[in-house]
């Protein structure tokens, strides 16, 4: 969450940055009044609890005086301020719990230099890598589902029989496919980040510590009985590994990656983009994260874009990178790049990889720490990336690679995971 003291001391500017991820002012200014009651309530508290205990002194000292008559009056004053202690108490921590649910919902501040847009639509294409429309044969033009039906690598009706709609079945060269791509990503982030296999179900903390509760609860996949739920990315529990801790600042920044499986309700998505892998409730995904100071932020942002961008271009995929507007920026969002890769099949961009910087809202949330060089204690900043993510990925190679007898060649960088086979 964004720190509430800017509420009280900058509320002009935070309406408008706010305004530029389309934030209504009124949402802000009731953050706002909210902060500015609950202060109001605490500081009565405090002044009811400390008159309260000065009269419990004021007591004493009259009974040790002899006073009964006096003592008795305090007594009796004593207990008043008891009770409106009591019920002011308890409407400082209603209006504790409304701020905070309020500072929940309030998105973070987009960075500067993000570009001012309204949505999706006004993203920044920023380059185009390997793309020549022209380039592609009839034979590249289908769509991954039909190529891979007719090879039985893709299992969509398995699937759904299984699980449901949107929930697919990889098979044969398919399910090694799925499983090569995602070694893939590790191995080649395995020089400078350490890996982490974390739980896939989590508890509601450590989702609202991302930025995915209250907000998105829609969206995710929730298991009442155990009150856990199944993690929408692995950005999830690695964000919450250093949750209500201090770390040095010897230790930062702190490179982490993780495969994880991640599940997604997609509530309400319809259409021509939830065909085949376009859209999926499971998935693989490589997730890096790192914590870092605020200083170490731009380059460690910058970085986990070149390795998500070097990934796809050792696949050989065609690919583009837009520069996220603050009107599609997420909750969590201060900057945000996309990559989106090509698939001739489908004649579409397909989103694969989100790399983002949350500046502190993250941490202000999760209340991950370190003690600077100066003194003191302060948030860290924490970025993350999709190394890879499958489904489309998968998509794209298959359309990308087929060959025109029907076939699937191996990307050659996957080809030693293949165990000697050259076609999917």
């Amino acid at each position: 969450m964004i720190d509430v003291r800017l509420l009280r001391t900058d509320l002009d500017r935070v309406k408008a940055a706010l305004a530029r991820k389309g934030v209504p002012a009124a949402e802000v200014e009731r953050a706002a009044a909210l902060d500015t009651r609950a202060r109001e309530l605490a500081s009565t508290r405090d002044e009811l609890r400390a008159r309260s205990n000065a009269i419990a002194k004021e007591s004493q000292q009259a009974r040790k005086a002899g006073d009964e008559a006096k003592a008795k009056e305090l007594v009796e004053e004593g207990r008043r301020l008891k009770g409106e202690e009591k019920d002011v108490t308890a409407e400082a921590s209603a209006a504790e719990a409304e701020l905070r649910d309020a500072m929940l919902r309030i998105p973070n501040l987009p960075n500067d230099d993000a570009p001012d847009g309204a949505g999706p639509e006004e993203n920044v294409v920023v380059r185009i890598e390997g793309f020549d429309p022209d380039s592609y044969g009839s034979h590249q033009r289908v769509p991954h589902w039909e190529t891979g039906a007719a090879l039985g690598i893709l299992d969509l009706e398995r699937g759904a029989k299984i699980a449901g709609s949107m929930f697919a079945m990889y098979r044969k060269g398919g399910a090694t496919l799925t499983r090569a791509l995602c070694q893939l990503a590790l191995d080649r982030n395995a020089d400078a980040f350490e890996e982490i296999r974390p739980p896939t179900l989590a508890r509601t903390d450590t989702l609202v510590a991302t930025g995915q509760l209250p907000k998105f609860a829609d969206d995710a996949y929730h298991l009442e009985r155990d009150d856990l739920w199944a993690i929408p990315t692995a950005e999830v529990p690695l964000t919450s590994i250093g949750r209500d801790e201090v770390l040095a600042e010897d230790d930062l920044p702190m490179r982490l990656m993780a495969y994880t499986p991640c599940y997604r309700r997609e509530a309400g998505a319809a259409g021509r983009d939830t065909r085949g892998l376009l859209r999926v409730h499971e998935f693989d995904k490589v997730e890096i994260l790192a914590y870092t100071t605020p200083d170490e932020a731009p380059a460690m942002h910058a970085e986990l874009l070149e390795r998500a961008e070097g990934t796809i271009k050792a696949l050989g995929l065609p690919y583009r990178l837009l520069d996220i507007c603050t009107g599609d920026l997420g909750q969590s969002h201060a900057r945000q790049y996309d990559l989106e890769v090509y698939a001739p099949g489908c004649d579409m961009w397909l989103e694969v990889s989100s790399v983002s910087w949350f500046t502190d809202y993250q941490a202000r949330r999760a209340n991950v720490r370190y003690k600077p060089s100066g003194g003191g204690t302060a948030f860290v900043h924490t970025l993350n990336g999709s190394a890879l993510a499958v489904p489309r990925v998968w998509a794209a190679v298959v359309e990308t690679y087929r060959q025109p007898d029907g076939s699937v060649a191996v990307p050659e960088v996957l080809l030693p995971y293949f165990r000697g086979a050259t076609t999917v």
